[in-house]
């Protein structure tokens, strides 16, 4: 049988090329990605540091923290080209980025003592860690040459900087204070040393507010350890606090009498002065000078020591080796006068500090060098035996000419008192010694044999004249003695029984036996009654005992 049917349309459906089990490494292939892109952009950025030793330093361990919160970490250190130092390559997180700027600072920190106190002990047991102190610069950087120590002030902190200088033998070391009226207000940072103009410059730091206290008219003087200063004023002891008498330090402050003064910026220039005194007198800027020619000594007498008139200090003595007309090839057949060159200061006197002041001091003192102004050197301590010039009048001694000593006038001088009294003390000394005192010695030493001689023959002739004496003694004693003893006998003799005496002694104690037998019955009856003198009753027999009762 022929079983034909028709023939069913068949359904055609395209085949699948790629199959769904390729989106699996699609899928890991992007994850890896998207890792790789979050690893990248969390690495953060790559800086290197350049340190001159990486001593206490570990790749992949040594962290960099600020504030003591971890920000990156060291990748890799090597040596520098020169081998002379190290460089360290960081990674630096993306949240800190911003602090790498030009101005930024980095240290390492690890355990330290000094002066100052005692830091970085937590490193003893983490060990050492890279400090980053972020500076305020906007220029970005990624290179940066490590500080040997940290910084004394962070980058930010609000106050002052300023520079001193000093050309004296001023040492101050890094973080020594800054003092004012006995606060710590400040550092020293930096030190740096100017070879050619032989001047080391201290970069400083003055933290807020005090620094509100700098201005135009600030002096800075040292207060380092126990100043001792002896002069003509005498001793005086000074000193800052008790961190300036351990380290060195200084203080500033307006000199008494300035004015304020104007404010200052950034890193302005201060000399640093010996002491208080020496800030004082630098505001006088305007002097005028004379020379002293001193005959007498002026040991004692030191640059800097006051000149005073009536007491009150116009002035300081300027140099005291000023020998300019001394021939060198010749001999000075006169005395040769020390000359002193003295510096006047008008704004001591309360006249203007410029050169009008100046021309009004200069015609006052040669107006009064021709009306007799003298100097004179006077002991200002006789412990130290400084000296100073006192200018004084004497006005019976003017002057019709005012020489000249080089360029300078000069001001006649006078001794002063105690000058005089050593003066006539070494005349009286010098009279002294022309006494013949060996002919005097000689006279004496014959005079006193004389004495001695004289003397033994005065000791002789007191013996025989004490015995003379002692017989004559002896005799007249013998002589009182033999009276006595006759009066004695004589006595005996009168007062023996059957002598006249005896017999009168007798009889005058008879008579007074009698005489108290009749008185006795006056005296009983005054006894009885004191009265009876005065009221008399006639009763004058004598009262009879009577028997009392009970009486036996």
């Amino acid at each position: 049988m022929n079983n034909d049917k028709p023939a069913e349309n068949a359904t055609i459906k395209p085949v699948k090329n790629v199959s769904t089990i390729w989106f699996v490494p699609l899928i890991a292939v992007f994850i890896g990605c998207w890792m790789l892109y979050y690893q990248w952009s969390n690495e953060g950025t790559e800086i290197s540091i350049h340190f001159s030793t990486a001593e206490g330093m570990e790749a992949g361990k040594t962290k960099i923290k600020s504030r003591n919160v971890d920000i990156g970490e060291i990748s890799q250190i090597e040596l520098n080209n020169k081998g002379d130092g190290v460089i360290v390559t960081a990674k630096i997180k993306k949240t800190a980025e911003h602090f790498l700027v030009t101005d930024s600072m980095f240290w390492v920190v690890s355990p330290q003592i000094s002066h100052t106190g005692v830091s970085g002990l937590s490193t003893l047991i983490s060990g050492v860690y890279i400090e980053i102190s972020p500076g305020k610069n906007e220029a970005e950087r990624y290179q940066f040459e490590a500080l040997d120590a940290p910084p004394v002030t962070a980058v930010g902190t609000p106050g002052l900087h300023v520079t001193l200088n000093s050309n004296d033998q001023f040492a101050y070391s890094k973080g020594d204070p800054i003092i004012y009226k006995g606060l710590t207000v400040g550092q020293f940072e930096d030190i740096y040393f100017n070879f050619e103009e032989r001047v080391v410059y201290y970069n400083a730091f003055i933290k807020a507010p005090y620094h509100q206290l700098i201005t135009s008219n600030t002096k800075f003087w040292d207060v380092s350890g126990l100043q001792f200063d002896l002069n003509a004023d005498g001793i005086s002891i000074k000193t800052g606090n008790l961190e300036t008498m351990l380290t060195n330090g200084v203080t500033f402050g307006i000199p008494e009498g300035m004015g304020v003064g104007d404010k200052i910026g950034e890193r302005s220039y201060f000399d640093i002065y010996e002491s208080y005194d020496a800030a004082d007198d630098e505001r006088y800027r305007h002097s005028i000078e004379f020379v002293v020619l001193v005959s007498d000594s002026i040991r004692g007498l030191s640059i800097g020591a006051p000149v005073e008139y009536r007491g009150v200090q116009i002035g300081k003595v300027k140099s005291t080796n000023m020998a300019l007309t001394l021939s060198k090839n010749t001999l000075t057949k006169e005395d040769f006068k020390i000359p002193v060159l003295i510096s006047l200061q008008p704004g001591r006197v309360g006249l203007p500090d410029n050169s009008n002041g100046k021309d009004i001091m200069a015609k006052q003192n040669i107006y009064w060098i021709k009306h007799g102004l003298k100097a004179v050197l006077r002991t200002g301590n006789i412990l130290t035996g400084s000296l100073y010039v006192d200018l004084q009048h004497n006005q019976d001694q003017p002057v019709s000419v005012i020489e000249q000593y080089d360029e300078f006038p000069i001001i006649p001088t006078s001794s002063d008192d105690f000058s005089q009294i050593t003066a006539k003390a070494e005349q009286f000394m010098d009279k002294l010694n022309n006494i013949p005192l060996n002919n005097l010695s000689n006279n004496a030493n014959q005079l006193m044999l004389e004495i001695t001689q004289t003397a033994k023959e005065l000791q002789g002739v007191s013996q025989n004249l004490e015995g003379l004496l002692s017989q004559v003694e002896q005799q007249h004693l013998s002589a009182e003695l033999k009276k006595t003893l006759q009066g004695i006998n004589s006595l005996t003799q009168d007062l023996s029984s059957g002598s006249p005496g005896y017999e009168d002694l007798r009889t005058t104690l008879n008579t007074l036996t009698a005489t108290m037998n009749e008185l006795k019955p006056l005296l009983n009856q005054l006894k009885h009654k004191p009265n009876s003198l005065v009221f008399n009753d006639g009763d004058t027999a004598e009262p009879m005992p009577t028997k009392r009762n009970g009486a036996q």
